[in-house]
């Protein structure tokens, strides 16, 4: 079985990528000057309706939900790749009762909706006695729900190691648990590391749904400002350009660890992708 989760894209493949991506660009450039051009009709555009996004208090107001939702992508991707991390090497298990519950763990919460575990914690939960505080009603769910890619994520990093690595730690004396915390579980750490930025900006993403908890993320403020000021199209176009900001910093965070990577010498050619 292969360790990479996909091929590099041949001559062929990147011939086709590359016309994909400009019909793509071209698609989306026009139907940027349509929109551009509606709101203009419409007077959305109108200079006394973006003012108000040219002063301090509207921005931190705004920068106060992008702290919260750094805060909750923190310490979601925090508990998620650790729980990530058990359910990886309990899939490697040569153990199938602890191999087993890790396999069916990520086959099932991979195909559930995160929206469906942040209801179960908000609705459901409740009604057996754990109402869990705003915060963790959002944090809890995230950190359920992207263990399973992350386990994924680890998962493939372990199994892009030579076995000879580990092999090597047992010929000098160290059990099969030393063998991997000391020698195994640190490369491929380094291998996964541009997978787990990438992973980071989708769970970030994910914190959007404190908009449904209530929780005082960057969306849910956008939402109590709109409603506030009356400008509901100029206050979310501003919470997306701050999305749009962040995660592009972020994707291209993931892009350069990626190359370095790649030129590192010694390491093979293989992509990690989320799962």
């Amino acid at each position: 079985m292969s360790t990479a989760l996909f091929d590099e894209p041949g001559p062929r493949a990147r011939r086709r990528i590359r016309i994909a991506t400009v019909v793509g660009t071209l698609a989306a450039l026009a139907l940027l000057a349509l929109a551009v051009r509606q709101f203009a009709a419409n007077g959305q555009l109108d200079a006394a309706r973006w003012q108000p996004y040219a002063t301090w208090p509207m921005w931190r107001y705004l920068l106060t939900g992008l702290r919260s939702t750094a805060l909750a992508a923190v310490v979601s991707a925090a508990l998620a790749m650790a729980l990530g991390l058990v359910l990886a090497l309990g899939r490697l298990s040569r153990h199938r009762f602890l191999r087993v519950p890790a396999a069916v763990y990520v086959e099932v919460v991979r195909t559930i909706p995160a929206l469906l575990l942040v209801y179960v914690v908000l609705f459901a939960l409740p009604k057996y006695g754990l109402d869990l505080p705003l915060f963790w009603k959002l944090v809890v769910p995230l950190s359920v729900s992207n263990a399973a890619a992350f386990a994924e994520i680890f998962r493939a990093g372990i199994r892009s190691i030579e076995r000879g690595q580990g092999e090597a730690g047992l010929a000098i004396g160290l059990t099969h648990g030393q063998a991997m915390r000391l020698i195994v579980l640190p490369q491929a750490a380094r291998r996964v590391l541009p997978s787990i930025v990438s992973q980071s900006v989708g769970l970030l993403k994910d914190t959007a749904l404190g908009y449904v908890v209530s929780y005082a993320e960057l969306l849910y403020s956008g939402k109590v400002l709109a409603a506030y000021n009356g400008y509901l199209i100029q206050t979310y176009l501003v919470v997306a350009l701050v999305y749009l900001v962040v995660n592009a910093s972020l994707s291209k965070l993931a892009r350069t660890l990626e190359a370095r990577r790649r030129a590192a010498p010694g390491i093979p050619r293989r992509s990690f992708t989320r799962a």
